[in-house]
This record gives C-alpha cells, structure tokens and sequence, in this order.
C-alpha cells in the first residue's frame, strides 16, 4: 500500500487508474477493475471519473 495516489506503469491495462487506485487502498488489482466494469452497466458519470483520474494522477516514477 502506498501513501500516494499514482499510477503504477508495471500493472496498467489501459492507463493505470484502476490499478493505482487499489495500491492506495491496499485492494486487490482485479476486484478494483471488476467494481468499475460491472458500474458501467449503472447510470452515471463513470467513464467521466476514470478519464478525469487518468488526467489528474501522475505515472510512478519507477
């Protein structure tokens, strides 16, 4: 678990907002990604919040 909100370049699929996500909250890597695939089926401003993540976090540097 990290203290800081980035995304990690070693465990993206698409941009890493998923995976950085769960490093943060010290979740698992696949239920983060499965809790946002299956929103999608939910109305509401998901693809907004993800594009909006993969814009404002920064990469790690490693």
């Amino acid at each position: 678990m990290t203290s800081t909100l980035v995304r990690p370049r070693h465990e993206a699929m698409i941009a890493g907002v998923c995976a950085g996500l769960a490093n943060r909250f010290g979740l698992s890597v696949g239920l983060v990604r499965l809790a946002f695939v299956l929103s999608l089926v939910l109305p509401g401003p998901q693809i907004l919040l993800y594009l909006g993540l993969w814009i404002l976090m920064p990469k790690s540097g490693r």
